[in-house]
């Protein structure tokens, strides 16, 4: 069974087929509102998914619990590059991870799985930059240490300089 929009741990993952390194991810099912006019998932569905992904990801993580006094957080970058089709009331999981994070932006490698647990398949991959921002005025924002050591313990980002 899967539950919907509840974080899962990467010892649910495994039980819904889903293999390393992903151990963060959350369950929904396709909308019929996420259908295109062909049918099968409109591709600006998976961004909204991986966004949906992004706000408990990196509260878990400790990057922001999205308060007021949080940094604002701003996406640089997005890919996505489509496998397979989607179609309307299908199971899904999210995933994400950061690969690699400087001091005040990081990247995220996402994927969409339909869950099996002889072997999740992989339906779409995605790639985000996100850029901390200060909240009341110009500049950037560092990532917080709690953040970092997240990404780097739990997710096994890499460190990048320059």
């Amino acid at each position: 069974m899967v539950t919907y929009l509840t974080p899962l741990d990467a010892t649910a993952l495994r039980a819904l087929g889903i293999p390393a390194p992903w151990g963060f991810g959350i369950a929904d099912r396709v909308r019929f509102g996420e259908i295109d006019a062909l049918g099968h998932v409109n591709n600006t569905a998976y961004l909204t998914w991986f966004e949906s992904f992004r706000l408990p990801y990196l509260e878990a993580r400790g990057v922001t619990d999205y308060g007021p006094d949080s940094p604002r957080l701003v996406i640089k970058r997005a890919l996505v590059d489509y496998r397979s089709e989607m179609l309307n009331g299908m199971d899904y999981v999210v995933t994400g991870r950061t690969r690699a994070f400087r001091r005040t932006s990081f990247t995220m490698d996402f994927a969409v799985w339909l869950p099996d647990p002889s072997g999740a398949a992989c339906t779409a991959t995605g790639e985000a930059i996100v850029v901390l921002l200060n909240r009341d005025g110009p500049g950037r924002h560092p990532i917080p240490e709690a953040g970092r050591r997240a990404f780097a313990e739990i997710d096994g980002a890499s460190e990048e300089t320059a």
